[in-house]
């Protein structure tokens, strides 16, 4: 199909039959259920890939949903210890319900991370808008404290993010750096694409010299490269660093490359009855992969 077609096809999903979107959904999502997260996971490792698991929903606006998220993500890491797979966990703030105070966020996260303590597992704390980013922090520090298994998320497109890194800075610190897909104004967001991408090796370069542990999270072939020059030129070790992807998104052989040559790269695998709109942001980003799944399932039909 062509670019146009595929971007046509994308913009209709939206309006589609949920069932038939779910067949354009599966690249990037592992399922609706734990077990089969688990079960994609573990075909993850067989290939040689870390996983994060991410159960998919954001922004809950009560107690009571809140608590089943907690108690969702607390079985979770004994789940992944009875399977036996190599996986951590990434969660939101806002799924834990920060809408509803930093009091009932932080309760609930301390109730996640005393399950990873549990299992002597890793608790990635998600980064998500500027309207969360001071009480994403003061939660990661909250919890670091008790915990040293906990890390957090800074984007690049934020202005404040190389401050933050400064005022975070530790050897005990471990940091996942993205670009970011919030838009802000500004006056908060870098608007252009290549003063992002400066910032991002500018963010990876402060990380590496001052001594954290850093997860390059990015598909961008010119950043993965900008940063094995960085890693070679400061010679970081490989235990303070690993690449970090997507599931789903294509990488033309690059995620290989990375693992023959000895690196670390875990996939974030999302998975959740929340699966809808995760997944039409990942098209949206990628129209050329409806245009693909929809020839097979013509081609199959």
């Amino acid at each position: 199909m062509t670019a146009p077609l595929n971007r046509l096809l994308v913009g209709i999903l939206p309006i589609l039959p949920k069932a038939l979107v779910r067949r354009f959904a599966q690249r990037y999502v592992a399922g609706e259920s734990a077990a089969r997260a688990l079960a994609v996971a573990a075909k993850l490792n067989d290939r040689g890939f870390q996983v994060t698991l991410d159960i998919l929903g954001e922004h809950v606006q009560t107690a009571g949903g809140a608590a089943d998220v907690t108690a969702a993500y607390s079985h979770l890491y004994g789940e992944i210890a009875a399977a036996g797979v190599q996986a951590n966990i990434s969660l939101k703030p806002t799924h834990l319900g920060l809408d509803l105070g930093t009091d009932v966020c932080l309760a609930n996260l301390r109730l996640v991370m005393e399950a990873a303590r549990q299992q002597d597992n890793f608790l990635c704390l998600d980064m998500e808008s500027s309207a969360q980013t001071d009480d994403t922090i003061r939660l990661y520090r909250q919890l670091h404290s008790s915990y040293a298994k906990v890390g957090l998320v800074l984007q690049a497109y934020l202005k404040r993010s190389a401050a933050d890194l400064a005022d975070l800075m530790s050897a005990a610190l471990n940091v996942r750096i993205c670009k970011g897909i919030y838009r802000e104004p500004p006056e908060i967001g870098l608007q252009d694409r290549a003063a992002v991408n400066d910032n991002y090796t500018a963010l990876l370069r402060q990380g590496f010299e001052g001594g954290a542990s850093m997860a390059i999270a990015t598909h961008d072939q010119k950043l993965i490269k900008a940063a094995r020059r960085l890693i070679d030129e400061l010679q970081v070790p490989p235990s303070r660093f690993e690449f970090q992807v997507l599931y789903g998104v294509p990488m033309s052989g690059t995620l290989e490359r990375l693992l023959a040559a000895g690196y670390t790269v875990r996939v974030y695998l999302p998975f959740g009855e929340d699966w809808h709109d995760y997944a039409l942001r990942r098209l949206k980003e990628n129209p050329a992969i409806a245009g693909y799944i929809l020839k097979n399932m013509l081609r199959r039909s």
